[in-house]
């Protein structure tokens, strides 16, 4: 399954003919795009009567992923998380099904601490059974321990454009290949725009190129991408275009 949408649900003006009909910017949306980043819990909590809001304004297929909040993640530094987590599942109960995945964005000051990742991924295991994949930007995070210990808690690391960090443009911890046949995985793409981030569009020529990485992924993975672009509008022009590609029969 490849699914492409952007951070939030934000419909341009010069994008609205591509998403018509009556209804709040996410009841359209999500009648064009399969998935969409809900980035606001990072900054503020909502109540669990919100999330069940977004849940029904989309389609019975429709998936959101959810980024943990800054307390958790920025300002608490992965530290004794415990009653966070348990009041943001409290709240992000309120999508039901629709909850696709969780996202455990770090702040590039993060250095990998063994014992800290260690006790904060099995807090968060212990809470939530489904896929979790964490963007690290510190160059520690992209060794041999960090990777094993992703690998050990089923998290998958992001693909992220643009990074200084190479390892980081490709998707790592626990991928596919690792997963057993009935075991889930997911492959998640966080773009953000190049040269410049979160404003830059991206070329039908970098569309293709991710399109051809993410069609020689094994079939069973479930795979995500996310256009981070939207300060300019152009996530939402890049999620259509990634969409229209990716909907190609694969050549193998």
């Amino acid at each position: 399954m490849i699914s492409v949408g952007t951070a939030g649900w934000s419909i341009p003006r010069a994008a609205a003919h591509e998403f018509p009909g009556t209804g709040s910017h996410l009841e359209r949306y999500s009648r064009v795009l399969p998935c969409a980043e809900i980035n606001s819990s990072f900054h503020r909590p909502h109540a669990v009567k919100v999330y069940e809001r977004w849940a029904d304004s989309t389609p019975p297929s429709f998936r959101f992923s959810v980024k943990l909040p800054r307390a958790i993640t920025h300002e608490g530094e992965l530290r004794r998380p415990g009653p966070l987590l348990d009041a943001f599942f409290a709240q992000v109960a309120g999508l039901g099904s629709k909850l696709g995945a969780l996202l455990v964005q770090l702040p590039p000051s993060q250095v990998f601490n063994l014992r800290v990742a260690g006790t904060f991924f099995t807090k968060l295991r212990e809470r939530y059974a489904g896929p979790v994949v964490c963007e690290p930007r510190h160059i520690t995070w992209f060794d041999k321990k960090a990777e094993e210990l992703l690998v050990l808690h089923r998290v998958a690391r992001v693909a992220t454009d643009p990074s200084k960090i190479q390892a980081a443009l490709r998707p790592g911890g626990w991928t596919p290949d690792l997963a057993g046949p009935d075991e889930a995985s997911i492959v998640y793409y966080r773009l953000h725009g190049s040269p410049r981030k979160y404003w830059s569009r991206y070329s039908p020529e970098r569309i293709q190129q991710w399109s051809s990485e993410i069609a020689a992924l094994p079939d069973r993975s479930d795979i995500w991408c996310i256009f981070d672009n939207t300060a300019s509008g152009a996530a939402i022009e890049n999620a259509l275009e990634m969409t229209v590609v990716s909907r190609r029969p694969r050549s193998r």
